[in-house]
């Protein structure tokens, strides 16, 4: 059998090399022109890439053979995987080869900031011996707070207790067996943690939730003298607050590894000697370069033979008849996913899932992956997709529970049903497709209406009664939002009811908070993004 053909086209270790050259003709062109690639890429059925190898349309229509892109490292930002999807092919990264290297990472930069390592090396090599503005702090007995309790904050805690360090942490979206495993005091929100923590190191991506999440209001609630480590990604913590932070005193140290502009020449933060900052360094060690390069290298080798891939980031572009068929409902039991923690921030303790009518005859495991892929990724974005959904969901203390039923007891032929179970709350919600095969939510807890899962969708609850209507949807139009269509469901005349707006564009926080103060509509609405 001929070998197949691969191209690397930026630098991976030689490792990684040396397994893919045992079953493929592998050509290393660290450096390639934009050009060269463009005129050779049709002679490949592998590429890999870093950071740098832009994979556009314009290089994916002239990669005819062309049946995996392996990214060597986690960002895929310089891929068009909605173009790679298009054309069947699959994407693939390596997104936890640097879990070690970013915990340890993390360590080095607190245990640095809170002996003054950094500073006092650069006096004594300037010429100066002076032990006094130096002295430090032990980590001994101290309280450090976590945030984001995920594989590099779980590693992060397991050290710090070796340091006898009392942890505490903050991860809404973990169920609570995972703080005990890790020897973590759980705590129900941000400010409880800032306020108790001596030390505060963030492990979250950035999102729109987590981004400058520690700002001033935060820093204000924290200890005077707090210290504060940033590994994961610039933003999470706002460099605007941190500055003023140390400039009154409220701060004693920072360690960044990462920045809100990169690369960070020149930033403000430089000017003090109790920060110590690296220049994105977390995944910069020979073992978690080694990593990535075996790792990317079996991953698409696999592709390649047509078998599973461990960290694919789009569909698998093994497509069957059976497949196609199941695609639009893979993509409603994403959205159906998508609704839990846009609407509550409670870990799920266990999720039912019930199948019903003609397409149980089907392979239903996949659309088990897309929910719970449409679940996880309001949380883990862009760290989740449709193979290790599951293995995510698990390490979150998510139990799963599916059947199937033959006929649907409801007017659809077919329905997916999924029932969520939290300390907090319980929902059930029902799905099925529509003539056009998109998505639509026919049920969400005995409501009964059919919503389309596009674009915004806001979810109200209100009294059953006149008047409710009309000054909702004035207060939209005074604020510019256009409703596209509007549901509302009732179980019984004159109690509660539930309305649901599909709109064209953004629901503004303020606008949200005012349609709360509107008589008759019940709590605060939810903005819903699909």
């Amino acid at each position: 059998m001929e070998k197949k053909k691969i191209i690397v086209s930026e630098r991976i270790a030689e490792e990684g090399l040396a397994i893919l050259r045992e079953k493929a003709e592998v050509d290393f062109r660290d450096g390639i022109s934009r050009e060269e690639l463009l005129s050779i890429i049709d002679q490949y059925d592998a590429l890999i890439v870093r950071s740098i190898t832009q994979v556009n349309e314009e290089l994916i229509q002239r990669a005819t053979r062309l049946k995996v892109v392996g990214r060597a490292g986690n960002g895929i930002d310089n891929i068009d995987v909605d173009v790679c999807t298009r054309y069947g092919i699959i994407v693939a990264n390596t997104p936890d080869s640097n879990t070690i290297s970013a915990a340890e990472q993390t360590i080095s930069l607190l245990l640095s900031s809170v002996r003054n390592t950094a500073w006092a090396n650069d006096v004594l090599k300037g010429g100066t011996w002076d032990r006094k503005p130096f002295r430090g702090s032990e980590l001994y007995g101290k309280t450090v707070g976590i945030v984001g309790l995920g594989r590099i904050g779980s590693m992060v805690a397991t050290r710090l207790k070796a340091f006898n360090m009392k942890v505490i942490a903050y991860d809404p979206y973990i169920a609570d067996e995972r703080f005990e495993r890790f020897g973590a005091e759980k705590k129900e929100c941000l400010e409880d943690l800032v306020k108790e923590a001596d030390i505060i190191t963030v492990h979250t991506p950035k999102t729109e939730e987590t981004s400058h999440m520690i700002d001033e209001k935060a820093l204000a609630l924290a200890k005077n003298g707090v210290r504060l480590v940033n590994c994961a990604r610039g933003g999470i913590i706002k460099e605007a607050a941190l500055l003023e932070g140390l400039k009154s005193g409220k701060v004693t140290s920072v360690g960044l590894d990462v920045f809100e502009k990169e690369p960070a020449v020149g930033n403000p933060l430089f000017e003090f000697s109790r920060v110590v900052c690296t220049p994105h360094l977390g995944a910069d060690t020979f073992e978690a370069q080694k990593r990535v390069g075996e790792n990317i290298a079996e991953q698409v080798l696999l592709a390649l033979e047509g078998d599973i891939v461990p960290n694919v980031v789009n569909l698998p572009s093994m497509l069957s008849d059976e497949l196609n068929y199941l695609r639009p409902y893979i993509t409603l039991a994403e959205k159906m996913g998508n609704i839990y923690y846009q609407m509550y921030k409670s870990p799920i303790n266990r999720i039912e899932i019930t199948y019903s009518g003609p397409i149980t005859i089907n392979e239903t495991e996949i659309l088990t992956i897309g929910f719970l892929k449409g679940l996880l990724e309001p949380v883990l974005w862009g760290k989740v997709n449709y193979v290790n959904a599951r293995l995510m969901a698990e390490e979150r203390g998510i139990k799963i529970y599916e059947s199937k039923e033959d006929q649907s007891t409801r007017r659809y032929k077919n329905v997916i049903t999924i029932k969520f179970f939290s300390p907090k709350h319980e929902m059930e919600i029902c799905g099925t497709i529509s003539r056009a095969r998109n998505p639509l939510l026919v049920e969400i807890d005995g409501y009964e209406m059919e919503a389309e899962l596009e674009g915004y969708v806001l979810m109200l609850q209100n009294e059953d009664r006149p008047g409710v209507i009309g000054p909702l949807t004035m207060a939209m139009g005074e604020a510019g939002v256009n409703i596209a269509s509007m549901r509302v469901a009732r179980k019984t005349k004159g109690e509660t009811a539930i309305m649901i707006l599909n709109v064209d564009n953004k629901v503004e926080e303020e606008t949200i908070q005012k349609l709360a103060q509107i008589k008759g509509l019940l709590g605060t609405p939810k903005l819903l993004h699909f």
